[in-house]
């Protein structure tokens, strides 16, 4: 036992561990960013950097580390790179590091929802605001495990660098036993010494896992949790501050009314003249104006021939069955989808070209979007899972629109206010209900100050229950903001009391359209009498 412990304090193994940590810092260092190079090549728009990415991966992946180590150590100088060993042990580690760092990075940002991208660019985010403040944060939090495991790997692998005869420890620990013939209590010790290493490799991956964790309690939180757990008198009030915090479902199923307000509003209830409303609308400029529109996905059309006008401060409705072209048509006036034939303008302007008709870069799609003013809400919400409530609403005023984070916060807060989730402003995303969660992405809408919002099924993700929470917000906004607003919904006493017009697809084409109460109460059209029918029976 008292040699065993003598080789654990051996200067000439612990020299050996500094050489193992310096090969593996190094060689994950620079492992890392060759990953990052070969992850943006991979996920680039480019085949050709893609392809070449590929092809180094397939290289370095499918030959052994012992052959990358000999060969940067003995074949480089041949053409007249001349490295020392420490160095060709870990160029070569880096080497082999480096695609197997990639395909986490690359794993874990396509991993990250693409309807959070999507919302990221209707709010007119830049592709490298979009990587830098909601792909990257997210898709770091998963792959620290993958991570570690890869350094850990790392440490372990460093000791093939003894084949281009680098004092590391394992080298060290067979030099020790061939002069000793102590194998067993040598390696038991060596093992140990590895053990301790890939132990606070461990270490770091689970403290780096805590402050990655969005669910952690605060501090103060944490602290009085830990003096409650010491202090033998236990009072009430210290009790509930180390009280468990509400589990998420706990959160999700709690009532949420809205603010008080009337029953139920609507133009008709406002007192609007729907007659004398679309007289004064017929008079406003165009909000937007969709000439000739033709998309198709391969063999299949889904938009064909679309002409519609929408005027500044209008409520239209789209109303058809599923796969008639609502979404796409809504997604094509944003220019989160493009197409082959036809025109769309906002405000009068063309996303997507220049005053020449050439198309722009993503970039000055995104500047365009945010400049022309088009918010959207989605079906399925598509909050940023790393942000609380209010940072879903105030960060994207930070980023796109040059606000101050006071500002930000300041009109976030009014508007969760006035959404009625003034109480949840500090909220995860997955600790809302669905009801919650869009009528937040609809104040992060709302906060940008468009002048058209489209709003895509908002209530199809929804339990029934939740439905009119999120309907009576719309309905506020259409009967007091004065917004240009697209709907597409199945709901047609909503479409009811909140639309000018009505406009009815069918197979990617405008069958019939008109004012509300016409349309919903004497259709021309057999297809949108059908359709109404079936609805009203369900």
């Amino acid at each position: 036992m008292d040699l065993f412990l003598q080789y654990l304090s051996q200067p000439y193994l612990v020299t050996g561990i500094v050489y193992t940590l310096l090969i593996t810092v190094l060689g994950l260092g620079g492992g890392l960013v060759m990953g990052v190079v070969l992850a943006g090549m991979q996920l680039s728009r480019f085949g050709a950097l893609a392809l070449l990415s590929r092809t180094y991966a397939i290289i370095f992946r499918g030959t052994p580390l012992i052959l990358q180590m000999i060969f940067c150590y003995n074949a480089l100088p041949l053409i007249g790179i001349k490295l020392s060993a420490i160095e060709a042990a870990s160029l070569a580690l880096a080497l082999n590091e480096a695609p197997f760092i990639a395909e986490i990075i690359r794993a874990n940002v396509i991993g990250v929802d693409r309807g959070q991208v999507s919302a990221a660019q209707a709010l007119g985010m830049t592709p490298n605001v979009i990587m830098g403040r909601v792909v990257a944060p997210q898709a770091i939090r998963s792959m620290v495990p993958a991570l570690g495991n890869e350094a850990v790997s790392a440490l372990k692998n460093s000791s093939l660098a003894s084949v281009v005869s680098v004092q590391e420890l394992t080298l060290r620990s067979t030099q020790l036993a061939s002069a000793t013939f102590d194998f067993f209590s040598i390696f038991f010790a060596s093992g140990l010494m590895y053990l301790l290493l890939t132990g606070v490799v461990a270490l770091i991956q689970i403290v780096v896992e805590m402050l990655l964790d969005l669910d952690r309690p605060k501090p103060a939180e944490q602290i009085a949790r830990f003096f409650c757990a010491l202090s033998p008198f236990r009072t009430r009030s210290v009790a509930a501050l180390a009280a468990p915090t509400p589990t998420p479902d706990d959160q999700a199923t709690a009532q949420d009314p809205l603010p008080p307000a009337s029953p139920k509003v609507t133009m008709a209830a406002a007192g609007v003249d729907r007659a004398a409303r679309a007289s004064r609308l017929s008079g406003n400029t165009d909000a937007v104006e969709v000439r000739g529109l033709h998309k198709a996905y391969g063999p299949n059309v889904v938009l064909n021939g679309i002409d519609l006008t929408i005027k500044a401060g209008e409520v239209v409705v789209l109303l058809g069955p599923s796969g008639s072209g609502k979404s796409t048509l809504l997604r094509c006036i944003n220019r989160l989808e493009g197409w082959e034939e036809g025109s769309i303008r906002v405000g009068g302007r063309s996303l997507g070209v220049n005053e020449e008709g050439k198309p722009l870069s993503p970039r000055a799609i995104a500047q365009m979007r945010a400049s022309v003013g088009v918010g959207m809400v989605f079906q399925q919400f598509n909050l940023f899972g790393h942000l609380t409530a209010r940072e879903n609403v105030a960060d994207p005023l930070r980023w796109v629109q040059g606000l101050s984070r006071f500002d930000a916060d300041r009109r976030a807060d009014a508007l969760l206010e006035r959404v009625g989730l003034a109480h949840r402003a500090n909220a995860l995303p997955r600790h809302l209900s669905g009801g919650q969660q869009q009528r937040v992405a609809i104040a992060r809408a709302v906060a940008q100050n468009p002048s058209v919002l489209l709003l895509d099924e908002p209530t199809s993700a929804l339990d029934p229950e939740l439905v009119n929470e999120v309907l009576e917000v719309i309905r506020r906004l259409a009967v007091e903001d004065g917004l240009a607003m697209i709907i597409s919904t199945h709901q047609l006493r909503f479409a009811a009391d909140v639309a000018d017009r009505i406009i009815f697809l069918s197979g990617g084409s405008i069958v019939e359209e008109g004012p509300a109460d016409e349309i919903l109460n004497r259709p021309r059209h057999p297809l949108t009498a059908r359709f109404l029918s079936k609805m009203e029976g369900e």
